[in-house]
């Protein structure tokens, strides 16, 4: 089981992920109540996904974009993004995204190849949950938030650079 850390601590996770090559019957079949759905599902079979009696999320991969359902949004109390491999940053744009150009208030959390030396600028671009790979150690996951005290940059956080927090 994958660890999860949300509000920089370990939490159980409640959600099961469905794969792409998932169709409607996996919804049925579903071992939870709470599924995380990729974007195609929800485009493809959205009657089947609504009509689900569970909590429904959605995922994006890396090459998908948000405004592909900018409109529903709100619907979704979480937003899950793909790092399908560590290098692969565009993930770290829609969150930014999601935060800064659509206001979104809910969950936006990281799946996929997601290792300790990325998590504090995830964080920074709006992530709060974070489902790690499975060989990354939560404890030093954790410890990474306390990696920088202070950033150049605007965050999806603190949305002003340093010269003008001076």
């Amino acid at each position: 089981m994958q660890n999860l850390i949300k509000n920089n601590e370990l939490i159980t996770d409640t959600w099961e992920i469905l794969e792409k090559s998932s169709g409607p019957d996996a919804l049925a079949a579903s071992s939870t109540n709470s599924i995380m759905v990729p974007l195609n599902l929800w485009k493809l079979y959205r009657n089947e996904a609504e009509a689900y009696s569970g909590n429904i999320a959605i995922w994006l991969d890396s090459d998908e974009f948000i405004s592909e359902i900018k409109s529903e949004i709100d619907e979704f109390s979480v937003i899950a993004l793909n790092f399908p491999v560590f290098s692969d940053g565009r993930s770290y744009t829609t969150a930014r995204e999601l935060r800064q150009t659509l206001n979104y208030e809910g969950e936006i959390r990281a799946i996929g190849d997601v290792l300790r030396d990325q998590i504090f600028y995830m964080s920074r671009c709006g992530f709060d949950s974070f489902l790690l790979r499975p060989d990354q150690d939560a404890q030093a996951c954790i410890d990474a938030f306390r990696d920088f005290q202070e950033s150049y940059q605007s965050t999806s956080v603190n949305q002003n650079p340093l010269f003008r927090r001076r």
